[in-house]
């Protein structure tokens, strides 16, 4: 076994952009997080896929700070999230860029408004330079000649588009994606999925894909982590994911309806029994 010097250890927590360590945190009494550990290498995609309601966005909410952990941490660009003070909570969510699930445009400004806002509200720069800045991140996901439109007057994939042009807009280091392919038509879903793979090289940004969507996912993603029942059950590169044998995962890729993952939500009394209870009492 190789033994791994106090400077290479450095060197590979310097190569990650976010590291999750033993994450746990709970709504109330119901745990949702049961020990998340996973890194998020600098210049990747990544993948975080699951089934609905296994704790994907209750992770990212982590990742910006929204929700405090019970136990572990969220360590981002070295710091860790939950020790911050508002200040540097405020100034370390200037290097993230979200696209949210439902694209969160303001629907009362136009297209380039939208954009604009981030910039006019966390940066001096001129209204020429966030003009010129606008068009540029429009021009990149196809809409340059949209920025007149408002939210209401854009297809769902044009809002997409757009949604992702607003989380470049600041050059962050990272960027979100929460369910970006969610109701998308074939031709929108394979174009959002493109330009998330080619904003990725080309910006030279860190970029986690948070979704359910496993074919699209897998096409763009250089590195995937599966999350069931509040821990990350399998990881690694698409052709290693197919290959796996973790009952949970072999489930999700191959869309089986028995498996872990149950479609009835759990009872303390099977539904039989229950029936022989209601027709005892009557």
């Amino acid at each position: 076994m190789t033994t791994l010097t106090k400077e290479k250890i450095l060197d590979q927590s310097q190569d990650n952009l976010l590291e999750v360590s033993d994450l746990h945190f709970a709504y109330n009494q119901r745990e949702v997080l049961k020990g998340i550990n996973l890194n998020i290498p600098r210049g990747k995609i990544v993948a975080i896929l699951g089934s609905s309601g296994c704790g994907k966005t209750t992770l990212l909410r982590h990742f910006g700070g929204q929700l405090r952990p019970s136990r572990g941490s969220v360590k981002f660009m070295g710091k860790v999230v939950h020790e911050l003070g508002n200040d540097e909570l405020f100034t370390m969510r200037l290097k993230m860029g979200m696209m949210f699930q439902v694209s969160g445009l303001f629907t009362d400004l136009s297209v380039f408004d939208n954009l604009a806002f981030p910039m006019r509200e966390h940066t001096d720069l001129p209204e020429e330079m966030i003009r010129d800045l606008v068009l540029m991140k429009l021009h990149a996901v196809g809409l340059r000649n949209a920025r007149d439109l408002m939210p209401n007057e854009l297809s769902g994939g044009m809002e997409r588009r757009v949604a992702l042009a607003r989380a470049i807009a600041t050059d962050p280091a990272l960027i979100i994606y929460d369910e970006p392919f969610a109701g998308l038509d074939p031709i929108s879903l394979n174009t959002i999925a493109n330009l998330i793979r080619r904003l990725n090289d080309a910006l030279g940004v860190t970029s986690v894909v948070v979704t359910y969507d496993l074919s699209e996912s897998l096409k763009i993603a250089d590195y995937v982590f599966f999350i069931h029942d509040g821990v990350v059950v399998a990881e690694g590169e698409a052709g290693e994911i197919f290959e796996s044998g973790n009952p949970f995962v072999r489930q999700f890729v191959h869309a089986q309806p028995d498996g872990p993952v149950a479609f009835q939500y759990p009872s303390i009394i099977p539904y039989e029994d229950e029936l022989n209870l209601k027709a005892a009492a009557t």
